[in-house]
């Protein structure tokens, strides 16, 4: 009877921060949203401004547009329900919610780190094979590479979803702020060393694949540029390079730390908050270093500008013109 209890579970408890004093709750909550409403503001932003800007229509501004789709959409997977728990007493989640939850989390943050690859590949053609730039990275190629890391995405969020509510749970309270492989594993009373197992190879090969061809295409990048005897052309490569190089640096460090190891526990208030900072200041930081860093998202930016300022004043003044 006891074992027949526990396929009952219907619904989970996520604790998220409710162990912090009620008065440090207000204040997280009013951070997280901030930080939501930048993370969407922002990347929203950087999607628009690509789309009417005719000259950011380039294979690197293809996918950073995606990119940003993608910071948005994991974002909004987590971010609401924390914000909800957060302020109200309500911490409860289905088990279908979470199910869909933890699938939209897994998908799009391995869509991300390939994505990221497909940008590395992206930067290495424009620099050492500028020429041959827009033949190699045609329309259908950026497509497909685009296509294969969604695929892969979902690939990777089938197979720990469905392993994961397959098994049988002992209980309900998830000690995470979202519904995370880990922390569900963890109130499972059936064997979970295949999940577990399954969890630390599809993250290990996600990881060194996606690694050594951003290694290989930045060594390549570093020997091409080399041989560039200005040091203003030297500049101008780098500059190119370094918002990208900043943004990968940080998600695979994050990503490394929690799940690229055997015996990883997302029991600690560390690991909590390890990945607050890849759940939700990621995807805030990624429009920030590639507006603050790229001189062609400022430039365009600023012609957005001046173009709206110039539309509403010429507005104004045809207003005064008209009778009545």
């Amino acid at each position: 009877m006891e074992k027949e209890n526990y396929t009952l579970v219907t619904q989970f408890f996520l604790l998220g921060f409710s162990d912090h004093p009620e008065d440090l709750q207000v204040i997280l909550f009013l951070i997280f949203l901030v930080i939501y409403i930048m993370t969407v503001v922002g990347n929203l932003g950087i999607i628009l401004l690509i789309k009417v800007e005719s000259h950011l229509h380039t294979p690197m501004y293809f996918f950073l547009s995606h990119l940003s789709f993608i910071d948005i959409c994991y974002s909004s997977s987590i971010t609401p329900k924390l914000l909800m728990g957060t302020a109200s007493a309500i911490k409860s989640i289905s088990l279908f919610a979470c199910a869909v939850q933890m699938y939209l989390f897994i998908m799009f943050v391995v869509t991300e780190s390939f994505l990221l690859t497909a940008m590395a590949y992206d930067r290495y053609v424009a620099i050492c094979n500028p020429l041959l730039y827009t033949v190699i990275m045609s329309r259908n190629v950026c497509i497909f590479l685009v296509l294969s890391s969604y695929l892969w995405g979902i690939i990777c969020a089938l197979v720990h979803t469905i392993s994961a509510f397959r098994l049988t749970f002992c209980g309900n309270v998830i000690n995470h702020f979202f519904c995370d492989v880990v922390p569900v594993l963890i109130l499972s009373c059936s064997d979970t060393q295949l999940n577990k197992t399954l969890l630390f190879i599809f993250a290990t090969f996600v990881e060194s694949s996606t690694i050594i061809i951003i290694l290989m295409s930045y060594i390549l990048i570093i020997v091409c540029v080399s041989r560039i005897h200005s040091s203003k052309g030297k500049y101008k490569a780098f500059s190119t390079c370094a918002s990208h190089f900043t943004a990968i640096s940080v998600f695979h460090v994050t990503i490394l730390l929690i799940y690229c190891q055997p015996n990883v526990s997302h029991g600690k208030n560390s690991n909590r908050i390890t990945s607050v900072f890849y759940t939700m200041v990621i995807p805030m930081l990624n429009p920030l270093i590639y507006s603050l860093r790229n001189k062609e998202v400022k430039g365009a930016f600023q012609k957005l500008v001046r173009k709206k300022h110039f539309s509403i004043n010429l507005l104004n003044r045809f207003s005064h013109v008209l009778p009545g």
